[in-house]
């Protein structure tokens, strides 16, 4: 298992200190991001934590997972790695009869 947590649900409010703090009870934090808006600096809800190893990992997991937190229910999980986003899925122009003007074919 890997050692990389994914962790929703979370406050708006929460910050990393308070991640850090939440999972350190549950064995050796290295990392704690709570994921912010880049426009608004607004948490989203969401973050990652990094734990020392999976089988800490794991005791986190099973510990927080389903717990409330200022009101709201954490969903604890591994965390999966980002699908590569490539740009493709829309706008593109060209082509036979893509619309617009008159085809001379």
């Amino acid at each position: 298992m890997s050692n990389k947590l994914y962790v929703g649900g979370l406050p708006y409010s929460a910050t990393e200190g308070q991640l850090q703090e939440l999972f350190a009870a549950h064995g050796t934090v290295e990392s704690a991001k709570v994921i912010a808006d880049k426009f608004t600096g607004q948490s989203r809800g969401f973050g990652f934590v990094e734990m020392g190893s999976g089988a800490e990992a794991q005791k986190a997991i099973q510990a927080l997972n389903g717990t409330q937190l200022d009101g709201r229910t954490l969903v604890v999980n591994e965390a999966k790695p980002m699908e590569r986003r490539d740009g493709g899925g829309g706008g593109g122009r060209g082509g036979r009869n893509s619309g617009g003007g008159r085809n001379r074919w």
